[in-house]
C-alpha cells in the first residue's frame, strides 16, 4: 500500500510585498512565470514518488493565483501525472482577494481538480488593509468569495490577522463578524509578530499589546466556537469535516515533499529545504539550503510542540507507542498546569485551554526541557 503525502507547491509572486511579511516572495513578474512553471515541472518529474500516493496538494506562496488559470491547470497536470493521487484529495489554491474576482477563472480551476480555496482576507477594514501594505478591498474580498461559490467551490477558507497598527478589541471583532458573514467553511486567525528584517518591525510599538492581543485572542476563539468553527489548532477554526488536511500533515508528523525556492519538506526521513534562489531554480540548479536526518529527540521535541499545538492535544499512548519511552516523567509538570486551569484531560489526552494556548511557549518550553534533562 502506497503511504500517504502531501505535495507543496511554492509560487513566490507577489504585487507588492505586506510590510509583515518575511516568506520567499519576489516581484510579480509576467515574463517569468512560464519559465518558473516549466521549472517546477521538471522538479516534479525528477523526484521519486515510488511508494506514495499524494492525498493532499497545496499551491502556496507569495500568491499562486498570479499565474492565472493556464498556468496552474497545467502545473497540476504535472502534479498527477508525477505522482498517483488519491482518490477525493484535498487540492489547495492560495490567492489574493484581488486575483481571485473572476468566476470564469475559478470555474477553469474547479474543472482542472483544485477544489479549495484560500483566500487571504487579513482585514475587513480597508485602512487597516492599506496599512500593512495589502493591495485588496474588502469589496474585492466579498466579490472573490461570490465569484468561489459561483464557480462550485464548497470547501473555502478565510485568514484573518489581529494584533495589527493600532487595532482595538472592538475593531477586531467588527472583522470577525465581516467574515463569519461570507460563512466560509474554515478560518485562519494569526496574532500579527513583527519579524525582524520587515518594514512593520520598525513601527512594533505600533502594535497592540500582550495583553490586547490576548484579549482578542480569547475574543476569537469564544466568537467562532459559538457560531459553528470549531478550533482544532491553535490558530485554526474549521465546520465540521473542514479542517486543513494538507496543514494537519506538518502538525501530526506525517510526510510532504515541497517544490520551489524556498519550499520544505519532510519525505523519506529527510528534513529538507529548497534554496531561496529563484535564478539558480530557473538554470534547474537544486541547491538545498539544508538538510537533515531527523535524530530520535529531535522528533519527539517535534511531537511534543507540534500535538500541543492542536486542540485535540497530547496522547501518552501515541508517545509510548512512537517513541517506545515511557510518558510518566511529563505527567508532574502536565497535572500543574492542569490545576491552573492551563489544560484539560479529556480520556487519555491532555489538551491546552484557551488560556494555556497564551501561553504554550512557556509549556512546551519546560518539556522540551525535561527531554534535554533525560
Amino acid at each position: 500500500m502506497n503511504k500517504p503525502l502531501g505535495i507543496y507547491i511554492h509560487v513566490p509572486f507577489c504585487k507588492q510585498k505586506c510590510v509583515y511579511c518575511d516568506f520567499y516572495s519576489l516581484p510579480r513578474r509576467e515574463d517569468q512565470m512560464d519559465a518558473y512553471a516549466a521549472a517546477l515541472r521538471s522538479q516534479l518529474f525528477e523526484t521519486d514518488f515510488s511508494g506514495y500516493e499524494a492525498d493532499t496538494v497545496y499551491f502556496g506562496g507569495g500568491t499562486p493565483s498570479y499565474l492565472g488559470p493556464r498556468r496552474l491547470a497545467a502545473l497540476l497536470e504535472a502534479v498527477f501525472a508525477a505522482c498517483p493521487i488519491a482518490p477525493g484529495a484535498e487540492i489547495t489554491l492560495e490567492a489574493n482577494p484581488d486575483s481571485a474576482g473572476d468566476p470564469d477563472a475559478l470555474s477553469a480551476l474547479r474543472r482542472a481538480g483544485f477544489n479549495r480555496v484560500s483566500l487571504g482576507m487579513q482585514s475587513a477594514d480597508d485602512g487597516e488593509l492599506k496599512s500593512i501594505g495589502r493591495v485588496h478591498t474588502m469589496a474585492q474580498v466579498r466579490s472573490a468569495v461570490e465569484a468561489a461559490r459561483k464557480a462550485g467551490f464548497d470547501n473555502l477558507s478565510l485568514d484573518l490577522i489581529y494584533g495589527l497598527p493600532g487595532q482595538d478589541l472592538p475593531r477586531w471583532r467588527k472583522n470577525l463578524s465581516a467574515a463569519a458573514e461570507l460563512c466560509p467553511e474554515h478560518l485562519s486567525c494569526y496574532g500579527l509578530k513583527a519579524e525582524p528584517g520587515t518594514p512593520l518591525y520598525a513601527r512594533r510599538e505600533s502594535l497592540p499589546g500582550d495583553e490586547v492581543q490576548a484579549d482578542m485572542y480569547l475574543e476569537t476563539v469564544g466568537f467562532l466556537e459559538e457560531r459553528g468553527w470549531k478550533q482544532y489548532e491553535i490558530s485554526n477554526f474549521a465546520k465540521p469535516g473542514r479542517e486543513s488536511r494538507h496543514n494537519l500533515k506538518y502538525w501530526t508528523l506525517e510526510e510532504y515533499a515541497g517544490f520551489g525556492p524556498g519550499a520544505h519538506s519532510d519525505f523519506r526521513g529527510v528534513r529538507y529545504a529548497w534554496a531561496r534562489d529563484f535564478e539558480a531554480f530557473l538554470r534547474g540548479d537544486r541547491i538545498l539550503s539544508e538538510t537533515r536526518r531527523m535524530a530520535p529527540r529531535d522528533r519527539e521535541a517535534e511531537w511534543l510542540m507540534l500535538s500541543l499545538r492542536l486542540a485535540r492535544g497530547l496522547d501518552a499512548a501515541d508517545w509510548e507507542a512512537r517513541f517506545r519511552r515511557s510518558f510518566a516523567p511529563f505527567l508532574p509538570f502536565l497535572e500543574r498546569c492542569e490545576a491552573a486551569g492551563y489544560l484539560l484531560r479529556e480520556g487519555p489526552r491532555r489538551r491546552l485551554t484557551p488560556q494555556g494556548f497564551l501561553v504554550s511557549n512557556q509549556i512546551i518550553g519546560e518539556l522540551l526541557a525535561q527531554i534535554e534533562e533525560e
